[in-house]
């Protein structure tokens, strides 16, 4: 039990740290109160730059991976597996060093179910690069992304806590999505190539 609670209370530190955030700061920059104000990978590569941005966005899906592969090298059942996941996710998205004010999650989420379900997870990454490059809209490729998670880990077969965690970590990303779905329904949502 005790493996278990440090699992997750580790999980979800590691997901708190604010990599975007952090790379503004050496670069001088608060991406807060840049652009969306988000700390996640999009919001840092329009504010402070590409470069930081693939960093974050690397670092961000690694806060996801790491703890649920250790899980996994632990022999932890699914349910603390999920657990695990979502304690990760939860700390992106509200960051103990950041007053619990952070992102939405997407890489993260997706470093979690890389570890989990490698192959469901290639098959959200063309979901997620079809919607975005036809529409230019990454937002919506994140929402479509989003909206797949849960079926795809059905469709390979994870267990049912797995696809649980697919459902909660989709209806969360859909719901730090609530600006960019506004901005949608009204045509303003940024398009990314068209500057």
């Amino acid at each position: 039990m005790l493996v278990i609670i440090l699992l997750i209370f580790a999980a979800y530190v590691i997901g708190s740290v604010p990599t975007g955030y952090l790379l503004g700061k050496l670069r001088g920059v608060d991406v807060r109160t840049i652009g969306s104000g988000n700390v996640g990978a999009t919001n840092v590569a329009r504010a402070v730059g590409k470069s930081q941005g693939i960093i974050t966005l690397i670092a961000d899906a690694a806060k996801g991976y790491l703890p649920v592969f250790t899980a996994l090298q632990l022999g932890q059942d699914s349910l603390t597996v999920a657990l695990t996941a979502i304690a990760a996710f939860l700390g992106h998205l509200y960051p103990l060093f950041l007053n619990f004010r952070g992102g939405k999650g997407v890489a993260t989420g997706f470093g979690a179910l890389l570890a989990l379900a490698p192959m469901a997870t290639l098959v959200l990454v063309v979901v997620f690069a079809l919607t975005a490059v036809a529409t230019r809209i990454v937002s919506l490729g994140s929402l479509a992304t989003a909206v797949a998670a849960p079926l795809s880990l059905w469709l390979f077969h994870q267990p049912a806590a797995i696809v649980a965690m697919g459902c909660f970590l989709g209806a969360m990303v859909i719901r730090r999505h609530r600006a960019n779905i506004r901005r949608l329904l009204a045509g303003t949502e940024p398009r990314f190539g068209a500057d």
